[in-house]
């Protein structure tokens, strides 16, 4: 298993994992637009738009599917178990005090 990180198209995949998953996902759904859409007849422009278009959603879906990277993350753990500060009114800290008047 090491000897396949070794070979660079991996390694490279391992080092940036997002952009990895973003190209991978505009391939896919550039050519499934392609095969769907080749008897259409659209114009070279539009074309272009829709495949500017499968780009950018593809990668905002790797965008959106990377929000829940940050749950893994274990200094993000580390930060959830610390405890929550406590916040005390001023009518429980002094009860001889009253509560101010709206």
């Amino acid at each position: 298993m090491n000897a396949i990180a070794q070979f660079p198209p991996i390694k490279w995949m391992i080092v940036h994992p997002r952009l990895a998953a973003w190209i991978a996902l505009s391939v896919g759904m550039i050519v499934l637009l392609v095969i769907e859409a080749r008897d259409i007849g659209l114009l070279p422009l539009q074309w272009v738009a829709l495949l500017t278009a499968c780009v950018l959603v593809a990668g905002a879906c790797v965008w959106i599917i990377s929000w829940e990277d940050s749950d893994d993350d274990p200094a993000a753990d580390d930060k959830a178990d610390a405890p929550s500060p406590t916040v005390v009114s001023t009518t429980e800290a002094d009860p001889q005090r009253e509560p101010p008047k709206a």
